[in-house]
């Protein structure tokens, strides 16, 4: 496999011993490429910005900032992005699965428990890849909306139907819409003010970071512990899901 088609690594903790057993996890596992160390949470959050791993392992007690408060920079940032809690600290389990981490590892975590966690994330990437842009007409479908939107940004307006609409993800602290013909639009506008113009028959707010077009759903997989994957048809580009949306989820499709 070339470098180019590697999971990039970052890894944060403030004991370099620590580091160096991360490190030589990750490279004996297939298919990762570590980009990068940080031992406090501000100089992981100027990595973090410089890098832009796929995959962020960090500690939750760090100085200058801690792990809680970097991970929820980090999902502002880029929701996709794959956290890995590596700590001593149980107690903070509860707050980490709050920012949708990934996995929560326990110290002294064993090597089959890190490859385990690796490999499911590169299965998951692995399939999103693969797959071929989804044509299925959804389970039941919701009504069609209607209505033209205006975006604001900083060249001016934008207007788009809002029936082209797949997904509105928050992503590099702007609001972006992804449309069927493949375009993206980035609007000023934050993601609770566009999921007030847009139709709640239709549009879904699954994340904090995502709203999604029911009518487009293709299927959901589980992603990590208490969050899924929602795949959409007619985009290569997936959501995030939350437990409890997922939950009621259900329920509207009752």
């Amino acid at each position: 496999m070339e470098s180019t088609d590697k999971i990039r690594v970052l890894i944060a903790d403030d004991e370099p011993g620590m580091r160096m057993i991360l490190r030589k996890m990750i490279a004996r596992v297939e298919g990762y490429e570590l980009v990068g160390e940080a031992a406090d949470g501000q100089e992981l959050l100027d990595k973090f910005q410089a890098l832009r791993p796929q995959v962020v392992f960090l500690d939750v007690d760090m100085p200058v900032m801690n792990g809680v408060a970097c991970a929820n920079r980090i999902q502002d940032e880029d929701p996709s992005c794959v956290l890995i809690f590596a700590t001593a600290h149980e107690e903070y389990r509860s707050d980490a699965f709050a920012v949708y981490a990934f996995d929560y590892l326990l110290k002294p975590f064993r090597m089959e428990r890190v490859t385990e966690t690796l490999t499911r994330i590169r299965e998951r990437q692995s399939a999103a890849r693969q797959r071929p842009a989804g044509s299925m007409q959804p389970v039941q479908s919701r009504a069609k909306p209607s209505g033209r939107m205006m975006l604001k940004h900083r060249d001016g307006v934008t207007f788009i139907n809002m029936a082209d609409i797949l997904l509105v993800q928050r992503e590099e602290r702007s609001t972006v819409i992804y449309t069927a013909d493949g375009s993206c639009y980035f609007t000023s506008d934050t993601l609770a003010e566009t999921e007030a113009r847009l139709d709640p028959q239709v549009f879904f707010r699954s994340h904090r970071s995502y709203i999604i077009n029911l009518n487009r759903i293709h299927d959901i997989t589980p992603y990590g512990r208490w969050t899924y994957v929602v795949r959409l048809n007619g985009t290569e580009r997936d959501a995030l899901i939350t437990q409890d949306k997922y939950e009621e989820l259900e329920r509207l499709f009752q």
